[in-house]
């Protein structure tokens, strides 16, 4: 026969050691659970009484986790996370569609298509809200490593995740009409960009670190979003490589143009659709997923921006060619 059993330990306990640990100190971990320090305090010292265990150690002047005090860390950072996550699919399956779906896109993906994606959403479930995180390569991780995203426009799948192929995006080397790297009258190598000044687009993460390939230049401006490094470039402040897609009316203007570089002018990245957790997403989200897909094979094939799935058809039909010829 069962007998059910309650547990000693509250999830109000766990989360006092959780936030101990992830905030620094028990004063810390007060402000950020909104409660006093010696409520904190009170919490962590009665789970290591009911445990008959010591979780912390003093070294110093700082709360340092025992042995014993890291194998409870770790289990309560994935029941707090379980509990987290029953709550929330209990919400959304009562609620029918979600009240709310979060996004994290990479700020690369064609923003006009992302928005049609909401319009034509938010048709079917005007009451749906929907928040929108412009992110940048770790900062897209970030944002579903944390929770803070049930779906996600990434340049990369991320371990402990799946998701699915959707678009290949072109970049491009580029600078304003009239930057002096236009006036050399030769094709453009890589020493020569060195000595002018390059625009990167820092990563959103919370180390807000910023990886940069290929271009050692003396000068850079680093900036916190794609629209602003565009900008820059228009006004003649330096050069960048941008989504082809992202600056096209600029490029059909003339205030933008091509760089003629030697090599490496033209370069390519992927990107996938990316699940929060698969079996607990809601119907609405569900359908927002349906949604970008498709807009994806149809809209981006008007605006000659490929697919995954186009981009596939594309090679076949070349292999296809590749071999009719060798057998002629």
């Amino acid at each position: 026969m069962f007998t059910p059993t309650s547990p000693r330990i509250t999830l109000e306990q766990w989360q006092a050691l959780q936030a101990v640990v992830d905030a620094g100190g028990y004063a810390q971990a007060a402000l950020a659970l909104h409660k006093s320090q010696s409520a904190v305090t009170y919490a962590v010292q009665k789970l290591e009484t009911l445990l008959g265990v010591k979780a912390f150690e003093i070294q110093g002047r700082k709360a340092v986790l025992t042995p014993i005090g890291q194998l409870l860390y770790r289990r309560a950072r994935t029941l707090l996370s379980e509990a987290n996550d029953l709550e929330q699919a209990a919400r959304k399956v009562s609620a029918g569609w979600e009240t709310e779906i979060r996004v994290a896109a990479e700020v690369i993906f064609p923003t006009w298509l992302l928005l049609q994606c909401f319009a034509r959403f938010s048709a079917e479930s005007p009451h749906t809200r929907i928040e929108l995180i412009e992110s940048v390569l770790a900062g897209t991780t970030e944002a579903l490593v944390q929770g803070q995203a049930d779906l996600a426009i990434a340049g990369r799948i991320p371990q402990g995740f799946v998701g699915d192929p959707l678009m290949r995006l072109k970049f491009i080397a580029a600078a304003q009409a009239e930057h002096p790297l236009h006036k050399l009258g030769r094709p453009i190598t890589a020493r020569d960009l060195r000595n002018y000044r390059h625009l990167v687009v820092r990563e959103t993460d919370t180390r807000r670190a910023t990886n940069v390939r290929g271009v050692d230049a003396i000068q850079r401006w680093t900036v916190s979003h794609l629209s602003t490094s565009i900008d820059a470039a228009c006004m003649g402040f330096g050069f960048a490589w941008y989504p082809e897609e992202r600056i096209r009316a600029e490029l059909e203007r003339g205030v933008l143009k091509p760089l003629p570089l030697r090599e490496g002018s033209e370069r390519f990245g992927e990107l996938y659709l990316v699940y929060a957790d698969m079996e607990s997403l809601g119907p609405g989200t569900r359908r927002l997923i349906e949604i970008i897909k498709a807009s994806v094979a149809s809209d981006c094939a008007d605006q000659g921006v490929p697919s995954m799935r186009q981009k596939g058809n594309v090679e076949g039909q070349k292999q296809k060619k590749r071999k009719k010829g060798a057998a002629a």
